[in-house]
């Protein structure tokens, strides 16, 4: 295992859209959403653990969930758990991490990724991020990994190579918002468009370096830091500077702005698994396509449900179909799968009406 191989696990988002189960104080990365017996956080670290070393994977998560990541994951130390302090969107975590990973390996090459991805194919995962590992370690570039679209969903990101490009990785031309439909339609039909996975590989010094050219405020605030990083004073100077960092994503920050990014079309199935509907599209289906995870469940003239309980508990279902049907402690949510995006909304109001214990 290659010693200059690093990975950033991201793992401080709240997964709102898969409210009951996902929390703010229990959020999805944390939970065995697949019904695997492994939770998402506890796949995604074997993932990257098998081109990675163990001591070189970082976990980038919210303070309050320190405890959740060292229970799940006790092969991890207290100091490869990075902790935010306040919540700053990803660029000021990315060049967190890569400051302290440059200390520890100037050599360094670094994978960023969530930890609440579903990839089956880990084999091909391994192969294309090495692939970009190589070139990140020869030349000053940025690389990501972009998924082919199967339809034109308004829902990612996209990004637009270059057509003329026969290589396998492709210099990438822009970073396109979210699209509507007509929009997305059109990426597909160009044909030189894949979906932002927001999985992305570079040098250690490369980033950091990026970050001093596109955003200097940033990079110095972390920079008059670097001699805490690794030591026991890092906290404290967080603690302090952290929540001073502007809320910027790492798109907006760096990708948007650098010319030496370059995009590899994935080999591998991929889900971002952000909705309901998207885990329901991953999971085994009865006869009458009911997706469902932990339940014992007794079906009549039921179809197209995604059905989730706490585990061995029966569940009747009759009469519904395209529903998501999950039972939580003190929650149930009974909610038709074609307005799956309003969940978030349905949370906020609940919150309002009945407080923050049940969200």
């Amino acid at each position: 295992m290659n010693k200059n191989y690093y990975a950033v696990l991201m793992a401080g988002g709240v997964g709102s859209r898969f409210w009951p189960i996902s929390t703010s104080e229990n959020p999805k990365q944390f939970h065995d959403m697949l019904g695997t017996g492994d939770t998402l956080i506890q796949k995604t670290f074997q993932r990257l653990n098998k081109f990675v070393p163990t001591a070189n994977i970082l976990i980038l998560t919210n303070e309050r969930y320190n405890d959740l990541v060292l229970e799940q994951l006790p092969m991890v130390k207290q100091e490869q758990v990075v902790l935010e302090p306040a919540m700053r969107n990803t660029a000021p975590c990315i060049l967190y991490a890569a400051m302290k990973i440059q200390k520890m390996n100037e050599d360094a090459v670094m994978i960023v990724a969530p930890s609440d991805h579903w990839i089956e194919d880990e084999d091909a995962f391994a192969k294309d991020v090495t692939a970009c590992f190589k070139k990140c370690e020869t030349e000053d570039v940025l690389c990501t990994l972009g998924i082919k679209p199967s339809f034109p969903n308004t829902g990612f990101g996209y990004i637009e190579y270059n057509k003329e490009d026969i290589s396998a990785l492709k210099k990438v031309n822009q970073f396109r918002e979210k699209p509507d439909y007509e929009t997305a339609k059109e990426f597909l039909a160009q044909g030189n468009f894949l979906w932002n996975a927001g999985i992305f590989m570079w040098s250690a010094k490369t980033i950091v370096n990026a970050f001093q050219q596109f955003q200097p405020k940033q990079y110095a605030l972390f920079r008059d830091g670097l001699v805490c990083y690794n030591t026991d004073d890092e906290k404290k100077f967080i603690s302090e500077n952290y929540p001073k960092a502007e809320n910027i994503s790492i798109d907006y920050a760096i990708l948007e702005n650098s010319e030496a990014i370059y995009v590899k079309e994935a080999t591998f199935d991929w889900n971002d698994l952000g909705t309901w509907g998207s885990l329901y599209d991953k999971l085994e289906k009865d006869v009458n396509k009911n997706a469902v995870v932990n339940s014992k469940v007794m079906v009549e003239d039921a179809s197209g449900n995604m059905i989730r309980s706490k585990a061995g508990k029966v569940v009747v279902v009759d009469g519904l179909n395209d529903y998501i049907i999950v039972d939580k402690d003190e929650v149930l949510l009974i909610y038709p799968k074609t307005k799956e995006q309003d969940i978030k909304q349905v949370l906020n109001k609940v919150k309002e009406a009945f407080g923050d214990e049940f969200a």
